[in-house]
């Protein structure tokens, strides 16, 4: 099935992306984590949002998901691994299954992960960001596993089940060696750990690594007014864009977001 839109992002932008896009009755598709996993959801009181003082940031995010459930959002779960833009359709691989939209938002919020020593130059020559996807590669081999995704323990124990020697380290302070090919890690404490692959298994990935060719400004997505990115079908709100870092700021930006994501496609009537 193709989506009239894809979003990548279960907080308040991409929420309101969908509302809005159900409002015209337009088909969506919200890939997401555990939303309530996200640091807004851990706040008390949300004292700043207009019409609603004192609610809970978790509340806030239950209310948005349960209305574009209800307005008929359909929700996919797992982590987005890589967006694409392919003439006129966006490409977006979700743990080993892909899906197509006509076009895409990027609602990630803010990326606080770094790229380990390593990860960048050995991307896809040892270092993957999906056990499922790429584990068959390393039948028989001995990898590194390190991450905070929701499924960590599942994959790590996929790896093993196919016969992967699997050992599990922290992501703090880990390098990734080799010149050509992923040779081994060394970890903060300097422990030397051989290996042939490592999988990175973060709850999200940091938007120029999700989207090649993504321009950025500094660790922050380039928009136009339109919320639109650099690559074609593209569009971006929330935090992932920029300061200031505010709900209200990302609710907008998640309306205007889908309004003009919808007009690209046709989509809009």
């Amino acid at each position: 099935m193709r989506y009239d839109l894809l979003i990548v992002g279960g907080g308040p932008a991409g929420l309101t992306a969908a509302i809005h896009a159900r409002a015209r009755d337009k088909s969506v598709l919200v890939i997401t984590n555990d939303p309530t996993a996200s640091p807004l959801c851990k706040a008390p009181a949300m004292a700043n949002y207009p019409g609603l003082p004192g609610v809970t940031g978790l509340e806030l995010v239950e209310r948005l998901a349960a209305q574009a459930k209800h307005m008929g959002a359909r929700f996919m779960p797992g982590r987005a691994l890589s967006v694409m833009p392919l003439g006129n359709t966006v490409m977006v691989s979700v743990e080993n299954d892909a899906v197509e939209g006509s076009a895409a938002i990027l609602a990630p919020g803010v990326s606080r992960a770094a790229p380990l020593p390593g990860e960048e130059a050995l991307l896809g020559r040892g270092v993957s960001y999906c056990a499922t996807c790429d584990g068959m590669f390393y039948r028989g081999k001995s990898v590194v596993c390190a991450g905070d995704a929701p499924n960590f323990d599942e994959e790590a124990e996929f790896l093993r089940s196919i016969g992967c020697e699997v050992t599990v380290k922290r992501l703090a302070g880990l390098s990734i060696l080799g010149k050509d090919r992923v040779t081994g890690v060394r970890d903060a404490a300097g422990a030397l750990t051989p290996c042939q692959g490592v999988f990175l298994l973060r709850a999200s990935i940091a938007p120029a690594r999700l989207a090649p060719g993504l321009e950025m400004d500094g660790s922050y997505i380039k928009v136009d007014a339109h919320m639109a990115t650099n690559l074609p079908g593209v569009y971006a709100a929330g935090d992932c864009t920029g300061q200031p870092l505010q709900l209200a700021k990302a609710v907008g930006q998640g309306q205007i977001a889908a309004h003009f994501s919808l007009e690209r496609g046709g989509a809009l009537s």
